[in-house]
């Protein structure tokens, strides 16, 4: 007997070792080399990640969590029946959770979080129903949360975030009455929130943000007192907060319901909940007053932005002066009606605070001098309100902060020397006041600035050499709309970062310095409206990664340079200077809707369109000294009549800007344009139930034209945000020319003001009733809230060659060369047959010959063009742009298709990417990283016989097709461009593909 026991023992312990065998067998990388030592040298127990019990030497533990293992989970994990403990978080595991993992019973944890398992949560997942902990959280999961879980009684955590789970949040989570936590954000759940979680009397931690949920709250979960944590941000949450709140819930430390639909009041019993540490209920609808908070003493966080709270009178800032909090570190009240004055307790509040946020209110008054008490302020926003007085001087105490903005209020005074105490200032936002003075020069001293912009105050005086020494700017130099005076020193070519230089409207004079050519990194020059005098010198030409310059309304003189016709401008404007002599013929002087040169009387030549003199013509012979005096006399009398008649049209013109702008308007690059008032009654007011996008441009309204009875897009900019004007301008130049089956197609266009004379800019699309291909790839839930269908295998290959044959024609079949530099899955839209449309041409580069200047192309400064994920890596290090870029982002595109998987992904960190993900599963492990439920796909006959061999030959057959699809995504995907698939090859090996679909009659 002891014998036949020792021999039971020795069997199971073979058992646990051969599923550790197996469990190895399914990872394919293994990085940090856990397994070098699970061999036979050493006995099981003691590998690494593994413990065993004393008494039956069996396998209770299973960790190995932050390996950056890659593989599946094995289903021979079932084996070890005695584990207790299996977390393998923070890998890349991938593939469906074994059904096998019901087998252990004895498991109390299972963590399997942030990892990329798919499939459906597996129902018998009840059977280790001594569970305590599911930690499922970070993965791909799909469908409902199962019902057998409710038979789970031992469950005190469930975390199931950042998934795809669908369906009504479950009821009978509140049958788990041991449950001390739940954490199902980032999913797709629906409906209200099921009034049994009140049952719950254990419950600590609710966190449901970034969902669907809708409806009011149940009263019941205010009445769980256990509750630490109430995180539901992000979700179409509707109603008030009850009026004793502070009172039910006393042990509460976080409450965050921000960016829903919570109305009313906020309780004023919030403060008897004295634990509380944050407090978020900014983008909401919150009204009246804030109440004091004195009893919150560990308060860290305030964020109440958004709402409409506040009457705009003196006194709606009370509740700041009952702060006493010594913990605060975050203070967010922006975008409400608060008014009256900031008060001078505001330096009593935590020498903690690092963020404070008041823009966009109606604050009144000096700014007070206490603020300089804030001397661990980081960032410092009180722009857009109407504050008077000057920036006070205290301000220098303030050496942390890192963005200064006080833009768009009425402050007067001069610009305080001790700025240059600030030398850790990254941005600096001062415009839009009535700040006077001269610069000072101590700005100097901010070696960390990266934008800074002064723009439309009354600054005077010279622009001090210092400020061209900030070598670290590089997103805008703005001094626009001031008084300044003198001339641009040499040193600004020290700026050899900047992306965007602005000093129109000024009274700048002398030449345009040399140095400005050392300035390679220019995208955007704007110096009109000054005095500026001479020949623009060819040190410039260096600047030819320039897309927008105007120089007009100066004295410059001299011949138009012919080295502009290399750039690849976007815009110019040389219009009323002295110019003289022929105007060029190529490059971007081909393009007359986008150069201007009018008000230059010497210019000649240039293309026929700008009407200006032949260059050869010959002088006319001056006549007698009598015909002389009649010349000038009659010349003096039409100029006077010109001035006059100048002088009622712009009267005229005035009057007509600041009436409502119903007329049409001119056109622009070709397009027969609609008026403002159309564009109102077409998308009835710019109601949001028409609104279906934004973007950083602008938004896009659905609306219907009255006169064509036609549904349509419109795109309306937002002009305020810098790059707006130019992405309209470039979308035209694109889109004019160019005519395509899968190009959105542009009908026509808005160039106006609006009905208080502001700039107006829309375009208007052709309509497509499936929205983006983003929607469909990652948003499972369409606009109506409805279940979203996931798109089928066939669907997909047609849209991704849809998308290639786009591209192709961009590249290679239209008379101006487009470089989209965008591709990815928001700017893919779909119309009513799901064919796929390639749009947003905001960021796109035009290239006027074909072949030859395709090549030819300048690096571009602004950051990094394109998006992460989808921009070649060599646009990140100031490479040209080109057609090779946008075939990388069109890989990462067909990868992202067929993966379900973004390349932002979580598990795409260190050096793992999707591209080198996918390569590394070619061809055998191809179906671990396929979206999985590409591997279902059924034939038009299945519906007669849909046997299980049929749907594993079907299968079979989809994943042949999957495995050419990923050999083009990983090579149109190469890190270097030269090894990158042309997207010629990929339209004919995806066509192939697609007619070989046809043969086996997918759908």
């Amino acid at each position: 007997m002891p014998y036949c026991r020792a021999f039971s023992i020795s069997r199971t312990n073979k058992t646990d070792r051969d599923a550790l065998l197996q469990f190895k067998d399914k990872i394919s990388d293994d990085p940090f080399e856990v397994f070098s030592m699970w061999n036979d040298s050493v006995h099981f127990c003691k590998w690494h990640g593994i413990t065993c019990g004393h008494r039956h030497q069996r396998i209770t533990h299973l960790i190995l969590r932050s390996m950056k293992l890659v593989g599946s989970l094995s289903p021979f994990i079932g084996n070890m029946s005695f584990l207790q403990k299996l977390d393998i978080q923070n890998n890349n595991f991938i593939g469906e959770i074994p059904l096998e993992i019901g087998n252990l019973y004895r498991l109390k944890y299972l963590g399997l979080a942030n990892n990329s398992f798919s499939g459906q949560i597996p129902a018998n997942i009840s059977g280790c129903k001594n569970l305590e902990a599911l930690r499922l959280g970070g993965n791909r999961l799909v469908g409902e949360v199962p019902i057998a879980i409710a038979s789970m009684s031992k469950l005190t955590s469930v975390w199931i975030y950042i998934n795809n789970l669908s369906g009504n949040f479950p009821k009978f989570f509140g049958n788990l009455t041991s449950l001390v936590s739940i954490s199902a954000a980032f999913n797709n759940f629906v409906g209200r929130l099921p009034a049994s979680l009140g049952r719950l009397q254990n419950l600590e931690y609710l966190y449901l943000g970034a969902n669907g949920l809708s409806g009011t709250l149940p009263s019941s979960i205010f009445n769980l007192s256990s509750l630490v944590s109430i995180d539901l941000p992000q979700n179409q949450l509707e109603g008030s907060l009850p009026p004793n709140l502070g009172f039910t819930l006393p042990n509460l430390i976080d409450l965050n319901v921000a960016m829903n639909q919570f109305t009313g009041p906020i309780s004023a019993s919030i403060s008897n909940a004295t634990k509380l540490m944050k407090l978020a209920l900014s983008q909401n609808k919150f009204s009246g007053n804030v109440p004091t908070v004195e009893k919150l003493n560990q308060l860290h966080w305030i964020s109440i932005s958004e709402n409409q709270l506040g009457s705009g009178v003196q006194g709606d800032l009370k509740f700041l002066e009952s702060i006493n909090s010594t913990s605060l570190e975050h203070l967010a009240i922006s975008d409400n009606n608060f008014g009256g004055t900031l008060p001078e307790s505001i330096g009593n509040l935590s020498s903690q605070l690092n963020e404070m946020i008041i823009e966009g209110n109606r604050l009144s008054g000096n700014i007070p001098s206490s603020i300089g008490n804030l001397r661990g302020l980081e960032r410092l926003n009180m722009g857009d309100n109407k504050f008077t007085g000057s920036i006070p001087h205290s301000i220098r105490n303030l050496i942390k902060l890192k963005e200064f903005a006080a833009h768009m209020n009425k402050l007067t005074g001069n610009i305080p020397s001790t700025i240059g105490n600030l030398t850790e200032l990254m941005e600096l936002f001062l415009y839009g006041n009535n700040l006077q003075g001269s610069i000072p020069p101590s700005i100097g001293k901010c070696q960390n600035l990266l934008g800074i912009d002064l723009s439309q105050n009354d600054l005077s005086g010279i622009i001090p050499s210092q400020a061209f020494t900030i070598s670290s700017l590089s997103i805008f130099f703005d001094l626009s709309e001031n008084q300044l005076s003198g001339s641009l020193p040499e040193e600004i070519g020290k700026l050899n970062n900047l992306a965007a230089l602005y000093v129109n409207g000024n009274n700048l004079s002398g030449k345009i310095p040399n140095g400005l050519g050392r300035c390679t990194s220019l995208v955007e020059l704007q110096m009109q409206n000054n005095l500026f005098e001479g020949n623009i010198s060819s040190f410039l030409s260096s600047l030819n990664g320039l897309q927008f310059i105007d120089l007009s309304s100066n004295n410059l003189s001299g011949p138009v340079p012919k080295f502009l016709e290399k750039f690849q401008l976007q815009y110019l404007n040389l219009s009323f200077n002295n110019f003289e002599g022929e105007v060029p013929t190529e490059g971007m002087f081909l393009n007359t809707s986008a150069t201007s040169l009018k008000g230059n009387d010497k210019l000649c030549g240039g293309m026929p369109i700008l009407d200006l003199p032949s260059c050869s013509m010959n002088k006319r012979k001056h006549g007698s000294s009598t015909s002389h005096c009649v010349i000038i006399a009659v010349t003096c009398g039409i100029v006077v009549a010109l001035i006059l008649l100048l002088l009622l049209m712009t009267f005229y013109w005035l009057r007509r800007k600041n009436s409502k702008a119903s007329a049409e308007t001119p056109s622009i690059g070709g397009f027969q344009q609609v008026s403002y008032a159309d564009i109102v009654k077409a998308t009835d007011g710019f109601n949001s139930s028409n609104l279906i996008g934004v973007g950083s441009f602008g938004s896009v309204y659905k609306g219907n034209l009255a006169d064509e009875n036609k549904v349509v897009a419109v795109k309306v900019f937002k002009l305020k945000q810098r790059g707006a004007s130019k992405s309209f301008m470039t979308e035209c130049e694109a889109l004019k020319n160019i005519r395509h089956r899968n190009l959105v197609k542009i009908l026509t266009a808005c160039s106006s003001v609006d009905f208080q004379g502001n700039e107006f800019k829309a375009l208007i699309y052709q309509f497509m009733e499936n929205g983006s291909l983003e929607e469909w790839l990652h948003l499972y839930l369409a606009s109506d809230g409805t279940q979203r269908y996931r798109l089928s295998f066939v669907q997909r290959l047609n849209i991704a060659f849809d998308v290639a044959c786009a591209v192709d024609y961009l590249h290679h079949q239209c008379q101006t060369a487009v470089i989209h530099c965008d591709l990815k899955p928001s700017n893919i839209l779909l119309d009513a047959q799901m064919n796929g449309h390639v749009g947003d041409f905001g960021l796109a580069r035009i290239f006027p010959n074909a072949i030859g200047d395709l090549l030819a192309s300048q690096t571009s400064s602004v950051g990094l063009r394109g998006t992460i994920g989808y921009a070649p890596p060599e646009y990140g290090m100031g490479s040209e742009v080109s057609e090779d870029g946008d075939v990388y982002s069109y890989g990462v595109l067909l990868l992202e298709i067929f993966t379900g998987k973004k390349p932002t992904h979580d598990m795409f960190k260190d050096a793992l990417n999707l591209r080198d993900y996918c390569a590394a599963a070619l061809p055998e492990r191809m179906a671990d990283v396929a979206d999985q439920q590409l591997l279902f796909c059924e034939t038009e006959e299945s519906s007669i016989a849909d046997t299980s061999s049929n749907q594993r030959n079907i299968s079979a057959r989809v994943q042949e097709c999957l495995v050419k699809i990923f050999e083009i995504g990983v090579a149109c995907s190469a890190e270097l461009p030269r090894e990158r698939m042309k997207i010629s090859d990929a339209v004919k090996r995806l066509r192939s593909l697609k007619e070989r679909v046809d043969k086996m009659g997918f759908r």
